[in-house]
C-alpha cells in the first residue's frame, strides 16, 4: 500500500497507531508525513515493534494502521503523538523512545504537581551545574530516560569543568543528582532512550555531555525534591562555582 502525492498533500503531516487486530490494542504510535505510516511494514531492523508485526503476520492477518489526526503541521503532529504515547504509555507500546514536543511539557501527575507548588525552597552549597529539562520531563520516567535527558547535549564553557554534581530540574524542582565523572563533546556518547532526531543538524561545536551516576544518598535527600527556583531561557545555571 502505497500514499500517493496527491493524498500526502491531502494529508499533510499525520499521526498514526498500529493495533493489533489479534486483541485490538494499540502496539505502536507515530508521526510522519508521505508514505511514513506504512514504511514499518516493511522495516526488517531487530526491535520489537518489527516483532509483533511478524508475529500478527504469521497468525494469518495484517496490522491495522489507523490515522489519530490529519492536516497538521509538524509541530501539531509532535504535540499529538507525544500526548497520546503518554496517555497509553511505553508499557504498553512498541515506542522505543516517547514522544516529544518542544512547545510542551510531559505528563505528570496530580500529585507531583502539587508537590511542585509547595516544595521548599534550598540553597546549592555544592558546586554544581543545574539542568532544565522542562520539555522532556514526565512523571513516569524510567531512571536511565532521566539520566540521557540530563546529560547532554548542552552549550557550556570551561566552567562546565569545575562542577562536581549535575542537577535535573523541572519546574524549578530537583528531580535528581548525578555526580559528575567526565565531560565528552556532544555525540561522543550513546543514547538509547531518546530520539537521534533531536540531535541532527545540530552543530557540536559547544555542546557538551556528561557521563556520571547517581549521587550519593545523603546528596540526593539534601536536594531531590526542593525548589532551586525557576532560571530564565538558558537552559544552564551555575551554583558554588
Amino acid at each position: 500500500m502505497k500514499i500517493t502525492n496527491e493524498i500526502s498533500e491531502l494529508l499533510q503531516s499525520y499521526v498514526y497507531v498500529f493495533i493489533d487486530p489479534r486483541n485490538g490494542e494499540p502496539f505502536y504510535i507515530g508521526k510522519g508525513c508521505g508514505n511514513r505510516l506504512f514504511s514499518h511494514l516493511e522495516d526488517n531492523s531487530d526491535c520489537e515493534k518489527v516483532d509483533r508485526i511478524a508475529q500478527i503476520r504469521a497468525s494469518g492477518m495484517e496490522p491495522e494502521v489507523d490515522l489519530l489526526r490529519y492536516g497538521l503541521t509538524d509541530q501539531e503532529a509532535a504535540l499529538v503523538e507525544a500526548a497520546a504515547i503518554d496517555l497509553i504509555g511505553r508499557t504498553y507500546l512498541t515506542n522505543r523512545i516517547a514522544g516529544y514536543h518542544k512547545g510542551s511539557f510531559g505528563r505528570i501527575t496530580s500529585q507531583e504537581v502539587i508537590a511542585m507548588f509547595t516544595a521548599k525552597p534550598v540553597e546549592v552549597r555544592h558546586k554544581a551545574i543545574l539542568i532544565t529539562i522542562n520539555q522532556l520531563y514526565r512523571s513516569n520516567m524510567a531512571p536511565e530516560e532521566l539520566y540521557e535527558a540530563t546529560r547532554g547535549i548542552w552549550v557550556l564553557g570551561e566552567r562546565r569543568n569545575k562542577a562536581e554534581y549535575a542537577m535535573a530540574v523541572y519546574q524549578g524542582i530537583v528531580r535528581e543528582v548525578y555526580r559528575i565523572r567526565q565531560w565528552y563533546p556532544a555525540g561522543t556518547l550513546k543514547y538509547t532512550t531518546r530520539d537521534p532526531s533531536e540531535f541532527r543538524n545540530t552543530p557540536n561545536q559547544g555542546r557538551w555531555e556528561f557521563e556520571g551516576e547517581v549521587a550519593e544518598e545523603a546528596i540526593r535527600k539534601e536536594y531531590v525534591g526542593f525548589s532551586v527556583g525557576k532560571g530564565g531561557q538558558n537552559p544552564i545555571r551555575y551554583k558554588g562555582i
